[in-house]
């Protein structure tokens, strides 16, 4: 009896060791299965050709300068340009034995922008460049010369703002709180976008968001002088579509295509049920189509663009409708003629004359302490970046500040301001997109950027930035970097006093000004800001194009 109660006390004892042992085994089991369903609600997945890209969190979206606009750019030259200028074939043998664009741009040998095989041989990519700096010059011929912003000068031409289903902007704006995992975007989107106000810079400085154009183009239209009730007495119609703000909230959320592109497609269903869409030219009688219609899109350009092997984006501005309509981006798709750069919205928002005045005085008195400053991070995932070698010849001379923004160093504005106003020369390199709002940032701070890439300005912002790109910045080519052909700190210092003083007088009075948005109460007499160029320039198209 003694030995049969043992051999059960055994037994029991024995599956209680395996339960444990078996409960012990499933805990980690469990642990790892609910890291990885985190790890995949917290991510997008992406798939490029043969490789996976996976967006974590740990990228700090409020983080300005180390996450750029959009990170799966499609920077390829289509095989049929959509300019209508043919470049002669004694042209391009000219240019080709000068090795650079009619703009002066030196031609890249294979350079990494055109993939897939779509640029074989010199001769092409030289064509691929000159179609861009034909539409650029088209788009410059849409220049005003007004310096007017009396709704009197509106010569009866106005500009309509449909009234949208609150899905299509407030709804979106609503999400601000968890449209990103971490970070809450409600603070930035406050005080009509421009965001919190930052006291230590002074008067009309904000904390003011990367990705918050869309809201604040939105203001100021509605406060246009040629603004009309009246749809019948429009000649330009602003849709105000927050297609930017209706990408983002899915860029770190595992959702199909279908849903990224579901509220795009409706957009278009609903302006297709607008007559205004579908008007007729009193001039030519052709139908527009959308042509005198404009969209302001907060993100760039190849966020809208997806192709075929992505999840990155939507498709927003491949659909047919879309071919039409006028494109305001911070980043333009540079071989399509209807995108046209305007600037990345600044920390400045000035509402008088007298704020812009003051601020260049304030740019003009400045001291420079540093030769040259570089704020950014590290590209150590793009081999083809030219990052990292910039901050190791940045970090080995006394000559050069380096701002980490990786350690989060530039979340706040007067951190990156002070250091810019502080510098003669700031460098911009591209990111993971070839603009940078960092190259608006270092303007208004008086300070001349260091451009290493045709695509990050040159070939952007036709209305803003004028076609000689000498004036206001230096260009050194990221080739002749990468092949370390040339020290940037080397190059730079050897630029003449007098021709720094030239470039920096030449940004703070001439170009200043048109490159930050005014605050929405603004009454600017003296000056034109970026969204009254832009304006008056879409109203100069309509003429030119005789819509």
């Amino acid at each position: 009896m003694t030995t049969s109660f043992s051999k059960k006390k055994t037994k029991l004892y024995k599956n209680e060791l395996f339960s444990l042992a078996k409960l012990v085994f499933l805990i980690p089991i469990t642990i790892i299965i609910l890291l990885l369903i985190f790890l995949w609600s917290s991510s997008s997945t992406i798939i490029s050709g043969n490789i996976i890209h996976l967006c974590f969190q740990s990228r700090k979206l409020n983080d300005l300068y180390c996450i750029s606009a959009g990170t799966h750019q499609n920077l390829e030259a289509p095989s049929s340009f959509s300019s209508n200028v043919t470049t002669s074939a004694t042209k391009i043998v000219d240019d080709l034995q000068q090795k650079s664009t009619r703009l002066g741009i030196p031609i890249p040998p294979g350079y990494h922008a055109f993939r897939n095989g779509m640029v074989k041989s010199d001769e092409e990519l030289l064509v691929a460049y000159n179609d861009v700096e034909d539409q650029l010059e088209m788009h410059r011929s849409w220049t005003s010369t007004s310096q007017n912003h009396n709704a009197t000068l509106c010569n009866g031409r106005g500009i309509y703002v449909y009234e949208l289903p609150t899905k299509f902007n407030k709804d979106l704006v609503s999400q601000c709180a968890d449209m990103v995992p971490w970070v809450d975007l409600c603070d930035y989107f406050s005080n009509d976008a421009m965001g919190e106000a930052v006291q230590k810079l002074g008067k009309g400085w904000y904390q003011t968001h990367q990705y918050s154009l869309e809201l604040i183009f939105h203001s100021r239209v509605m406060n246009h002088p040629c603004r009309v009730q009246n749809i019948s007495e429009a000649e330009l119609f602003y849709v105000p579509f927050y297609a930017g703000l209706d990408v983002l909230r899915w860029h770190f959320k595992n959702v199909t295509n279908d849903v990224k592109d579901s509220l795009g497609l409706e957009l278009v269903k609903w302006l297709e049920s607008q007559p205004t869409w579908f008007k007729r030219s009193a001039i030519t009688c052709e139908l527009h189509a959308g042509k005198d219609h404009i969209f302001v899109l907060g993100k760039i350009s190849w966020d809208f663009r997806r192709y075929s092997n992505s999840n990155w984006g939507s498709r927003f501005l491949e659909l047919n409708e879309m071919q039409n309509p006028v494109k305001l981006l911070i980043e333009r798709q540079p071989w399509h003629l209807n995108d046209i750069g305007i600037p990345h919205p600044t920390f400045f928002h000035p509402q008088s004359d007298n704020d812009i005045t003051t601020w260049q005085l304030k740019l003009l008195n400045e001291s420079r302490k540093s030769l040259i400053s570089f704020a950014g991070a590290a590209r150590p995932d793009a081999p083809e970046s030219i990052r990292s070698m910039l901050i190791n010849q940045c970090t080995s001379t006394s000559e050069c500040k380096f701002m980490n923004c990786s350690s989060g160093s530039c979340d706040q504005p007067e951190s990156i301001i002070e250091l810019f106003i502080e510098s003669e020369f700031c460098l911009q390199p591209p990111g993971d997109s070839p603009t940078r709002k960092s190259v608006f940032d270092s303007l208004i701070s008086g300070c001349i950027p260091v451009i290493f890439d045709p695509f990050t300005a040159y070939y952007q912002y036709p209305w803003h930035l004028p076609e000689d790109y000498k004036k206001y910045s230096v260009f050194i080519d990221q080739e002749d970097v990468r092949n370390m052909k040339v020290n940037v700190v080397d190059r730079l210092m050897k630029i003449p006093a007098g021709e720094k003083q030239n470039m920096r007088k030449y940004i703070i009075y001439e170009l200043l000004p048109g490159l930050v948005y005014g605050d929405p109460k603004s009454k600017l007499e003296k000056f034109q800001d970026a969204f009254s160029i832009t304006m008056n320039n879409l109203f100069e198209r309509l003429t030119r194009l005789e819509l």
